[in-house]
């Protein structure tokens, strides 16, 4: 087999985009562009992946890690010059090297893997990834001649007004042979509007020495889209949401409004669950079977067990169990694990805690830094006090505990197994098991007091 190689082009800062963000690093569905690149490139079997990095080069590096090598554009002349920092790292080696410009977060690794494979069996020296555009304006055309052989690509700036009629465009992924595409980099110069050194450059000394050079057209222009301002940010995240929604409905879950709900490209749904509209689910997400989700729910990096149902919540960095039952208006913040047929209700806040089975705090609760066991209620109004204004302390309530509304637990507190808590009662001291505890001013009675003589 073929050795493959890639060059992400990440060095741009991205000056449309006015924005101290680096271009690469805008995300879209969730996730910075230039990683959905990089991930869709991992599954096309490479032998290695080189990314150019200039403007805010340690902020990328940090966000791709270990799965590509790195490479420098110092000053940014133009898409040739990216490639040939690459040299050091690729130059000599036999094979194909894919490039890709790491603004197109919708490419799939279906369509590089096809524009491989048909580059592979034509024996290419060169092969371009095509898209008909309706309006192909500040896209490069492909210029064929009467028989549909590539020409040249041309620039936008570059075109004459005939050109700029084309409407294939070039979408910016190339694959080459990889000694080919070093040898020819070294003849391209910067005779042109911006004084910079094109890549597409390539394409036309290839065709001057009668090599082989060909374009594989892609069946969605919108998959090769390449993002440059805030409207094409805008454009893509539209195009990949509908994309995500559409693989989840035909994957069984349904979604009762496509339009308002936002699924992030790393999240992974069971079927029979409904995602009603309003619904959030972003990063590191996964949803079980037969869930119902919203409306106006947002899940963050979350585990969510089958058959759960979560409703106007928020819940972030956290896991809760099967049958399990969370709002309205609850909010899950990180470190929270709730087991089994747990209830959660309206206005309750959780943080840095666990809930067993079939445990329930129906509103209007904060509970942090606790460990609560299975078959508590957690009564209206109850805290556990966990901040002495320096430092967390943990409140632990034991087995089938019942929790008096108003109730406020001074951590570090113990309640233990079966006991009862009276509402209204602050607990400073450890409570036995099978024990009530009341801590609270006995009722006085003034007879009288409000009677005016």
């Amino acid at each position: 087999m073929t050795n493959r190689f890639a060059v992400v082009l990440a060095a741009g800062k991205g000056t449309r985009m006015k924005s101290s963000l680096y271009k690469v690093l805008h995300p879209v569905g969730g996730k910075p562009m230039v990683q959905h690149v990089t991930d869709q490139l991992q599954q096309c079997g490479l032998e290695k992946m080189v990314t150019v990095v200039g403007h805010g080069a340690d902020t990328v590096k940090d966000q791709l890690g270990s799965v590509t090598d790195y490479v420098l554009q110092a000053e940014q002349l133009g898409t040739g010059h990216a490639v040939m920092q690459a040299e050091e790292q690729l130059g000599g080696k036999s094979g194909t090297t894919l490039v890709v410009c790491g603004d197109t977060p919708l490419l799939t690794a279906e369509t590089l893997q096809n524009l491989l494979d048909a580059h592979e069996a034509k024996e290419a020296k060169a092969t371009i990834l095509t898209a008909h555009a309706d309006n192909p304006a500040g896209y490069g055309r492909v210029i064929r001649d009467g028989a549909g052989k590539v020409v040249k690509i041309v620039e936008q700036k570059d075109a004459s007004d005939e050109e700029k009629q084309v409407q294939e465009i070039n979408t910016g992924t190339y694959c080459f042979d990889n000694a080919a595409l070093f040898d020819t980099l070294r003849r391209v110069g910067n005779d042109n509007a911006q004084g910079e050194y094109y890549l597409p450059d390539v394409i036309e000394i290839l065709q001057e020495q009668g090599e082989a050079v060909f374009a594989h057209q892609s069946s969605d222009f919108h998959e090769t889209m390449g993002v440059n301002d805030r409207v094409a940010l805008s454009q893509a995240e539209a195009h990949l949401k509908k994309r995500i929604n559409e693989h989840w409905m035909r994957e069984g879950v349904t979604i009762t409004d496509p339009d308002s709900v936002y699924i992030g490209a790393d999240v992974m749904i069971g079927s029979d669950t409904v995602l009603y509209p309003g619904t959030m689910l972003q990063g590191d997400t996964q949803v079980g079977s037969g869930c119902e989700i919203g409306p106006h729910t947002e899940i963050r990096d979350s585990r969510i067990a089958d058959e759960t149902v979560i409703r106007q919540s928020v819940v972030h960095r956290s896991s809760i169990g099967s049958r399990a039952a969370v709002g309205p208006f609850a909010h899950i913040r990180p470190e929270t694990a709730l087991e089994d047929e747990v209830r959660v209700g309206n206005f309750v806040e959780l943080k840095k805690m666990r809930m067993g089975t079939g445990s329930k705090a129906s509103h209007l609760s904060y509970l942090g830094d606790a460990d609560i066991g299975a078959g508590v209620n957690v009564g209206c109004g109850s805290i556990t006090v966990n901040y002495d204004g320096k430092n967390k302390h943990l409140t632990t309530i034991e087995d089938d505990a019942f929790i008096g509304c108003n109730s406020n637990l001074i951590a570090p507190v113990t309640v233990g197994r079966g006991s009862y808590v009276a509402a209204g009662s602050t607990i400073t001291d450890d409570v036995p098991g099978e024990s009530l505890a009341i801590a609270r001013q006995r009722q006085t009675n003034k007879e009288g007091y409000t009677r005016r003589s």
